[in-house]
């Protein structure tokens, strides 16, 4: 199974999947692209720019279609097109066509971890709290009312990380 955790940022995504993957013995993991990236010395702009957000949407699809079977991925491409169109107002989703559509259809099932009301994370003052808002609408929307036709396995989480596993684990078995 091949699974990837969708959300904005600071909602817990990396947190959960490393608690499913303790669950779930031989299964691969595959940090987020933007951490990906830098490893191998991306510098990205402050705040991220649309080709940092591009670069991520790339690397994105290249592991979802390289991973094997048995992976967790820490983010999806529709996290990378919420932020283009959070941040971008002339980001065109059609250039991107058909890798997303191949990389979405090469994915079991997507979590979806969202901004709790109260939320769950902290978000220091230096982030953009209504960024973090649009984009956690725009993942939402993609996903749930699916405007694309992407046709995405969606498993959407709420509670603490322990209630996250357990909804996580029923949807997968």
């Amino acid at each position: 199974m091949r699974v990837a955790f969708s959300g904005a940022h600071r909602t817990g995504k990396t947190t959960l999947l490393e608690a499913v993957a303790a669950q779930l013995p031989g299964v691969r993991t595959y940090d987020e692209p933007y951490w990906q990236l830098e490893e191998e010395g991306h510098e990205f702009s402050d705040p991220p720019s649309r080709e940092d957000f591009e670069h991520q949407l790339r690397r994105s699809i290249e592991t979802i279609l390289a991973a094997p079977t048995d992976a967790l991925l820490d983010r999806s491409p529709v996290d990378f097109v919420a932020y283009l169109r959070a941040t971008a107002n002339d980001f065109e989703l059609d250039d991107w066509w058909p890798e997303l559509g191949d990389a979405m259809a090469a994915l079991d099932a997507l979590v979806l971890v969202t901004v709790e009301v109260p939320d769950r994370s902290a978000l220091p003052p230096h982030e953009d709290a209504r960024l973090r808002r649009r984009v956690d609408e725009e993942i939402g929307s993609l996903l749930l009312d699916d405007p694309l036709g992407l046709g995405a396995r969606v498993i959407e989480v709420h509670g603490d990380v322990d209630a996250r596993v357990h909804q996580v684990m029923r949807a997968l078995r």
